[in-house]
């Protein structure tokens, strides 16, 4: 079995899509550190109790990279209307994401300090309990601590084909 053929067949199973936060140390005392944040369609529940969810991220990413010093970070499931939010974090190659997430409209998480964005289906605030090594990617076990359903509009982004999609 070929990259391609794998990569086919998988992109017919439809996925949610989130937005995956995290707020990098600050350089010192009095600094905030820059906020980080990428789209992921890798995402799930593990457990209700203890409530538990688990998002993969590409080795050596800056996200992976950063989840494995940083223990707190943030999802917001994104809802049919925030297509752009997921293209803008998607991109691959990017330096710095200060200017991805300046029109966008994000409240700070109370548990993490993360970026929550502002519109979306459900925030989740969680705490890395496990990171597992799986081929090219890192499976992030993250404990949840706090979880808000902010918005109740709209339907789910979901991701199938290739594209993002609404349902319906």
């Amino acid at each position: 079995m070929s990259n391609e053929e794998f990569r086919a067949a998988l992109s017919r199973l439809a996925a949610g899509v989130v937005l995956v936060t995290a707020q990098e140390p600050p350089l010192d005392e009095d600094g905030r550190g820059e906020d980080v944040g990428m789209t992921a369609t890798a995402f799930m529940s593990v457990s209700l109790d203890p409530p538990l969810v688990l998002v993969s991220l590409r080795n050596d990413s800056r996200m992976d990279d950063l989840l494995a010093e940083q223990p707190l970070w943030a999802v917001s499931v994104l809802a049919e209307s925030q297509r752009h939010i997921a293209g803008r974090f998607a991109m691959k190659g990017r330096i710095s994401d200060r200017l991805l997430f300046e029109d966008i409209p994000y409240v700070r998480g109370e548990v993490t300090g993360a970026p929550l964005a502002g519109g979306a289906l459900a925030t989740l605030e969680c705490r890395t309990e496990q990171r597992v090594l799986a081929g090219d990617h890192t499976l992030v076990i993250g404990r949840v601590l706090s979880a808000a359903v902010p918005s109740g509009d709209g339907g789910p982004l979901t991701y199938f084909r290739g594209r993002y999609r609404q349902l319906g």
